[in-house]
């Protein structure tokens, strides 16, 4: 069974200050062209999305230098709201490992990761952390959790839709688009049980 757990672009959460999604249709056979050709602009981290290092660490890597990865392969979905802490963390960690599938941790639920837990998922040597919010940490202060996973190179996958998707296992595929130089970029995910 696949499992989209992607925002629908045009309609889909935005960062508070972040541009929403536009689309024009440049050409459209209604109205007597070849072909419909749409013409779209959007920020990198609109609706379901990625962040490379370079979106808090000026030296780190863009999402073209991130290879494939983090973004594909088995992963533990968990379910939690509010405030992530490091006994939060460590609890979810232990219940990805018992299922086998402990380096991609997707997060379901209002849930915001704290900084202690940022720590025990690099330490716990975590390439991928999902969540459902557009942010990781705090709306209102998210810098402290990024830099500290982003600085460990953890991959951040957010705006991710989980609400009919049960606590467990599953193989994941989040690969953001390749653009140069950026510092994140939209991903088409969903998840195979």
């Amino acid at each position: 069974m696949i499992i989209d757990i992607s925002q629908e672009v045009f309609s889909c959460k935005v960062y508070p200050g972040d541009p929403r999604p536009q689309m024009t249709r440049h050409l459209s056979i209604e109205k007597g062209d070849v072909c419909n050709l749409t013409e779209f602009s959007m920020c990198a981290h609109n609706g379901t999305h990625v962040d490379a290092p370079f979106h808090f660490i000026n030296d780190g890597k863009t999402i073209d230098m991130v290879g494939l990865e983090p973004f594909v392969g088995d992963c533990f979905v968990a379910h939690h709201s509010g405030d992530v802490t490091a006994s939060d963390a460590n609890a979810i960690f232990e219940k990805a490992a018992m299922a086998g599938a402990s380096q991609r941790i997707l997060i379901a639920g209002k849930a915001t990761v704290t900084a202690e837990a940022a720590k025990v998922f690099v330490k716990k040597k975590v390439v991928l952390l999902g969540n459902e919010s557009q942010t990781v940490g705090p709306e209102n202060a998210p810098m402290e959790v990024h830099l500290i996973l982003l600085g460990a190179e953890v991959v951040l996958l957010e705006g991710i839709v989980l609400k009919n998707v049960d606590e467990g296992r599953y193989f994941l595929n989040a690969a953001p688009l390749g653009l140069g130089g950026c510092d994140g970029a939209p991903c088409r995910a969903y998840l195979i049980k």
